[in-house]
């Protein structure tokens, strides 16, 4: 070993003991906190933020030629993976933590890969003592207990990150008939051609199953047209996440110049009360009749009732074990391994977080052509280099009916999907085998439209 590897070892080393006997004095944190407040100090005491923040407060060997290059690559995968400053700050303000973040957590505690063995290896004192795990367990589970109760699984499910769908939820059943006809309505579009269900075919799983979408004239987007199929559980809608409600979704394509074309919404205002029934009824609902706000209001109202719930995986988690097969909870099993129900969670397997597309490779280099610009995904809109490629995530639910997949529209089964989504973000190569329970279990999640199990025609037409 060079003299000066062995120079950076000693430091190193004697930095360790010191923290390490720091943390032998500071034990676990007291049995009288709260759950909040435990999990505060075990974060601080742990050293996630070292990691796990924009511009965390490096040691001082980061400096150092050999140690330091470990550490700012560690640093740069962990932020990238995971931003913890919103999570702390509503942990601090008793507020809700996203289920995300909750999941994440768990996941790593669980597998016991965080902190990180070369980690602890220099801070001695970082790794969790076993008390520590189960209070940060603990504090997971009554997360979720307060704030995304799963009241409809069965009790041994009760801790799931994934929640079955309901069956319902509570609507003013004259707007969604409002809204049902404005969605089929192609008067919404300059030239009378394109509706909302154009791209977002309930026959066909709530997409198209094209890689983009055609608009007026024979236009072509630039992004992959998601599920409108349980949109209402999503906590942003769009990939970039560019409007905050259904209704604020539904404003955007009528003025988008490649999907609808309209200047403004006077034009389609000014169809629609050329229509006297259509005006009458609507005027009834909302006495001052059209305009963009009770327009986009009535076909949010219409797509909170697109649910499609009692999927063979809920059934599942309701307590029919004979719901799914060997190999599809095999599927399930590699589905949770791979971390992939950290990002797809809740009622909706996704729709609760931005992700980045390529943590363990380079997607966009590897893809092999030229970047677009809504490659640059929530980048769009903030701005903030940390977002550019980072997406919201999808729902997984009916995924089976939804090809191709991907923002880009790139990945064209679910085969294929499953493979990139393991090398780009787990930096995992699937063994045919696993791929084949993987998209087992996927297929379990289509669900029920209007009591019936919801098809493609698209499929059956083939």
């Amino acid at each position: 070993m060079k003299k000066s590897s062995k120079i950076v070892l000693s430091v190193l080393v004697a930095a360790a003991v010191l923290f390490g006997v720091y943390r032998m004095v500071n034990k676990a944190p007291s049995a009288s906190l709260d759950s909040n407040a435990q999990m505060a100090e075990i974060i601080e005491s742990s050293g996630c933020m070292a990691c796990h923040a924009a511009n965390p407060e490096l040691p001082f060997y980061a400096n150092f030629p050999v140690a330091g290059k470990l550490v700012k690559e560690d640093v740069q995968l962990a932020y990238r993976s995971f931003d913890m400053v919103p999570m702390v700050e509503a942990l601090k303000k008793g507020e809700k933590v996203s289920e995300v973040d909750l999941a994440k957590v768990e996941k790593v505690i669980l597998d016991g890969t965080m902190p990180m063995a070369k980690y602890y290896l220099i801070h001695w004192g970082a790794s969790l003592s076993d008390t520590e795990k189960q209070m940060a367990l603990a504090w997971v589970k009554n997360q979720r207990e307060a704030f995304y109760p799963n009241l409809l699984a069965d009790a041994k499910w009760s801790n799931e990150a994934i929640r079955p769908i309901q069956d319902s939820v509570a609507v003013d059943m004259r707007k969604v008939i409002l809204g049902n006809l404005l969605f089929h309505d192609v008067r919404l579009s300059s030239d009378n051609t394109v509706s909302c269900s154009s791209c977002h075919g309930l026959n066909t799983g709530g997409v198209d199953n094209k890689q983009y979408s055609e608009g007026v004239g024979g236009q072509f987007g630039g992004v992959n047209a998601p599920s409108v199929y349980n949109a209402h559980y999503n906590f942003v809608q769009f990939w970039d996440g560019r409007a905050a409600t259904l209704a604020d979704q539904a404003a955007g394509p009528p003025l988008n110049p490649v999907e609808m074309a309209n200047t403004s919404f006077d034009e389609i205002c000014e169809k629609l009360n050329a229509d006297a029934d259509f005006a009458k009824a609507f005027k009834e609902v909302y006495p001052d009749g059209f305009n963009q706000a009770n327009i986009t209001d009535a076909i949010q109202e219409f797509e909170r009732t697109l649910l499609t719930p009692n999927s063979r995986f809920d059934k599942y988690l309701k307590g029919d074990d004979s719901a799914m097969t060997a190999e599809e909870l095999a599927g399930y099993d590699l589905f949770k391994k791979y971390n992939c129900a950290t990002c797809h969670v809740g009622e909706n397997m996704g729709g609760q977080s931005y992700e980045l597309l390529g943590i363990k490779h380079d997607y966009f280099a590897d893809r092999g052509t030229e970047l677009t610009v809504e490659d640059n995904g929530r980048y769009k809109e903030t701005n903030n280099e940390r977002d550019r490629h980072r997406f919201k995530v999808p729902g997984l639910r009916n995924v089976a009916l939804t090809a191709p997949y991907f923002h880009d529209g790139t990945q064209a089964t679910l085969d294929e999907a499953v493979k990139a989504m393991a090398k780009y973000e787990v930096g995992v190569d699937l063994s045919e085998q696993e791929t084949k329970q993987l998209v087992a279990f996927l297929q379990t999640l289509t669900g029920e439209y209007q009591g019936k199990l919801l098809t493609n025609d698209n499929e059956l037409q083939k």
